[in-house]
């Protein structure tokens, strides 16, 4: 398994060693290098998935999707981009200007922090704190901020309806997502996002623990309510509340929702994918060596994608398959149901590992 820390020393090395710069300029170097990195890749994937998520709903649809625009209609996300890109940006009369500007940023600044903390290959990882998970699931509840902000500064009553639907979808599920991250700590020993993947070196967490697959099925649910997706949205119920919390958003501030609906999406399934799939580890098999150098053979960031895209196309499965539910039966099933279930699934993994 090839090592990309040899490639992030090696340009350490040309900055410090071989281009003689002081330690301030070089990690400065760095940090926009990273940045732009990051920043490409949120763009990419997010094309990426709103074309995915559009072929996927008319293959269940039994419809073609986009075909107009490129073969198969690969450039028609690229013309929304630009007609996005080129709309007009108005602001909403008798609205909170500083809170209706600062919500779009707020979304953006959750999204891109938890995107950071994904590993995409063995020493390819921008943020890797031994608190990771913790780390995550406090940059994640930002996002609440910007949901509420959004609806409370555009003083609309339908986008506060929707702001306040979506608060506190999000802030209900945030606990069984929590307690699903906290499993994966009680297995692994350890909250480092790196050390989580080396834990499963051997064996994925999901055939470590037999009860791992639980907590598992939870996150995948809490996770799609995390990020506002179907059958979660009552927050952009269009046939009740317009397009919700962003109604009076135009151009990129509503670009910035709409990109980060889908990055959220992507950092739910590869997280998924990092917790309790083995991140960027192969498949092994106890016993089968051969089959087991073979797997070795693949690139870690190909089983990652692999892995998150997989986690993705199942979380679009369930949004075009199931209808909307109300709000009273969506924080039903989590107080009454995912979050004591949780618990119990907690215990039963907690004495399972300390029996074995």
């Amino acid at each position: 398994m090839f090592d990309f820390s040899i490639v992030t020393k090696w340009f350490d090395a040309l900055l410090t060693q071989t281009l003689g710069l002081s330690s301030f300029w070089s990690i400065l170097i760095e940090c926009v290098v990273v940045g732009v990195l990051i920043l490409t890749a949120y763009a990419l994937i997010a094309i990426a998935l709103i074309f995915m998520e559009r072929k996927v709903c008319a293959y269940f649809q039994c419809r073609l999707g986009p075909m107009r625009v490129g073969p198969w209609g690969i450039f028609q996300v690229f013309a929304d981009v630009v007609k996005m890109l080129i709309k007009e940006i108005f602001t909403v009369d008798k609205a909170d200007k500083l809170l209706y500007c600062i919500a779009p940023f707020l979304v953006i600044v959750a999204s891109v922090g938890t995107f950071s903390f994904l590993p995409w290959n063995k020493g390819a990882h921008i943020l890797d704190f031994n608190v990771g998970v913790f780390m995550i699931t406090a940059i994640s509840s930002i996002g609440v901020l910007g949901v509420f902000l959004a609806g409370w500064g555009s003083n609309n009553k339908y986008s506060v309806i929707s702001a306040m639907r979506g608060a506190v979808m999000m802030i209900s599920y945030e606990m069984s997502l929590g307690l699903c991250l906290i499993s994966s700590v009680v297995v692994t020993g350890t909250m480092q996002v790196s050390g989580i993947v080396e834990a499963q070196n051997s064996a994925w967490l999901i055939f470590q623990n037999p009860f791992v697959w639980i907590a598992f099925l939870i996150f995948l649910i809490s996770g799609n309510a995390e990020a506002n997706r179907g059958p979660f949205d009552l927050a952009e119920a269009e046939s009740e509340l317009t397009a919700g919390y962003h109604t009076e958003y135009s151009g990129m501030g509503f670009g910035f929702y709409y990109l980060a609906e889908y990055l959220n999406l992507f950092v739910i399934s590869g997280i998924a994918a990092t917790v309790f799939l083995g991140g960027w580890m192969p498949l092994h098999i106890s016993g089968l060596d051969s089959f087991n150098n073979v797997m070795d053979l693949i690139p870690g960031v190909v089983w990652f994608f692999g892995k998150a895209f997989f986690v993705v196309w199942l979380l679009m499965w369930v949004k075009w398959t199931y209808p909307r539910l109300r709000i009273d039966q969506i924080l039903k099933l989590e107080w009454k149901y995912l979050m004591p279930l949780m618990l119990l699934v907690l215990v039963l993994i907690t004495t399972f590992e300390a029996l074995v």
